[in-house]
């Protein structure tokens, strides 16, 4: 079994064309190209659904907030604002806390 590999952007587009214009044979693109069944299949399944534009790698990458939906938008703007109040409630937390040890010793 072969292990995946980092490729660019111009090898996906390279092993995707010898896969598909070998009769879509996998066994051949990994044994001329070194990269696992799964990762060869997957960039032909985007490929076909998407064009090139299947292969481009996008993680870690987040979307403009123009490009996003309304619903992208608001779940964006929720899990931020979950994140304030969680900060807020942590610094609250504390607070009590200093308060309480200031009241023993005083």
């Amino acid at each position: 079994m072969t292990k995946g590999r980092v490729t660019t952007f111009d090898e996906r587009i390279e092993i995707v064309s010898y896969c598909i214009a070998k009769g879509k044979d996998y066994g051949a693109a990994i044994v001329k190209y070194g990269v696992s069944y799964q990762q060869i299949y997957s960039w032909v399944r985007k490929y076909e659904a998407k064009d090139v534009e299947g292969l481009t790698d996008k993680r870690g990458k987040r979307k403009l907030l123009d490009e996003m939906t309304e619903v992208e938008r608001l779940r964006a703007e929720n899990k931020i604002l979950k994140a304030e109040n969680e900060q807020k409630e942590m610094e609250i937390a504390v607070l009590k806390k200093v308060q309480e040890i200031e009241r023993r010793r005083g």
